[in-house]
């Protein structure tokens, strides 16, 4: 006990030291105190550096967010053994089989969720659960839980290029993989010819199957343009969606979706198509795959860039190609876009864009934000409009 208080003792005449004075004698008589302890969370902390900057998600990582097409193995679970037992206790020699059957294997159930948007996240390969196997005593085994993928409204079902399940309606599901049936037990066999089989049966193997999921409703609007016409900037303009945006052509190499909220809490989903190119319907530039998103979405918007030397020859080129792939696919209502109005030179050719063309032209500048709001407010004239012809509500 001595020692301990020795040792508080010196540790307190370490922090503390006494410092004569000036002159001696201070006001109220007796020494100075100088503590070298330092309470000061400031020195003895982190030091907590500024607020960091949110970083811009790159290309690779903002693909991962919106999927609308998926190739999916899927495999059922296996059915439980059925085992070979027979009942023994005291004073009963001869009890007989007893051994029971192996639970059922877990199935694939393909659910549609209202609050999913996209497919990614949905797995290439899923496997169901297997059945337990059965026990002594006539005990069955346990049937394995249903696993459900949770797909959006408006995906299709395909199999080998052929449609084996529209899912359209919330809460509607499709049994993509059964289980395998559990195996028998030995009791199963009993019979009056056979009196102590010895036979079990293992359990069927599950339902393997490779099903393509896509979304038949992408989004309302559509982006149609070449690359490098402003497509991503704006998308940015217009909605709380951040593509990535740089000065090269090509930028975007997959489609990312935008929701435009107005104060009826409406909302709408317009999606950034990659860039097209002539000859996108050969499967030249990116292909016939980004295509396939344009038809998927109930109206276009064909965003020109008005510093090339003739942005209408643009405007017939896309609808060539739309059409190429997909005849009368450049008739849906739509709506011309001239975007970087904000470059010098651009007026004398927006009237010339629009005595060429008979629909209404929309002047925006994507980088300024200048008349994105009457653009914003044509969008929801053409989606009211659909709305009013088509009797089913829109699934986003």
């Amino acid at each position: 006990m001595a020692t301990r208080m020795t040792q508080r003792l010196r540790i307190l005449g370490q922090a503390f030291r006494f410092v004569p004075a000036k002159h001696g004698v201070l006001e109220g008589g007796g020494n100075e105190v100088v503590r070298n302890l330092c309470l000061s969370g400031q020195v003895c902390g982190k030091t907590r550096g500024a607020a960091r900057k949110k970083k811009e998600l790159s290309e690779k990582k903002l693909t991962r967010y919106f999927v609308d097409h998926r190739r999916v193995k899927l495999v059922g679970g296996s059915g439980g053994k059925g085992v070979c037992t027979f009942h023994s206790e005291p004073r009963k020699e001869w009890g007989g089989p007893d051994g029971g059957n192996g639970g059922d294997g877990g199935d694939i159930v393909i659910k549609v969720n209202r609050q999913v948007k996209s497919l990614s996240l949905v797995s290439s390969v899923y496997r169901g659960q297997d059945g337990e196997p059965g026990g002594s005593k006539n005990c069955y085994g346990r049937n394995a839980s249903t696993t459900y993928i949770s797909v959006p409204m408006g995906t299709i079902v395909k199999e080998q290029s052929g449609v084996v399940a529209d899912l359209a309606l919330h809460g509607q599901e499709y049994v993509a993989a059964h289980g395998g049936a559990g195996g028998k037990g030995n009791r199963f066999f009993l019979s009056n010819e056979n009196r102590a089989p010895m036979t079990a049966t293992p359990g069927d193997p599950g339902e393997e199957r490779v099903l393509h999921l896509e979304l038949q409703t992408m989004a309302h609007a559509a982006l149609v343009g070449f690359p490098n016409a402003g497509k991503s900037s704006l998308l940015r303009a217009i909605s709380n969606a951040r593509p990535a945006v740089a000065a090269y052509p090509f930028t975007t190499l997959n489609p990312h979706v935008g929701i435009v909220r107005y104060r009826d809490h409406e909302q709408l989903a317009v999606a950034d198509i990659p860039g097209l190119v002539r000859g996108a319907h050969l499967n030249r530039g990116l292909g016939i795959s980004f295509l396939r998103h344009v038809e998927r979405c109930r109206f276009l918007l064909f965003v020109l860039d008005m510093t090339t030397p003739e942005p209408w020859q643009q405007l017939d080129d896309l609808r060539y190609e739309v059409d190429q792939y997909d005849p009368g696919l450049s008739a849906r209502p739509h709506a011309i876009v001239a975007n970087k109005m904000d470059v010098s030179g651009t007026l004398d050719k927006l009237a010339v864009l629009r005595s060429h063309v008979t629909q209404r032209v929309i002047p925006v500048s994507a980088l300024t934000g200048h008349n994105t709001e009457e653009l914003i407010l044509h969008l929801r004239q053409i989606y009211d409009g659909q709305q009013h012809c088509e009797q089913t509500p829109a699934t986003w």
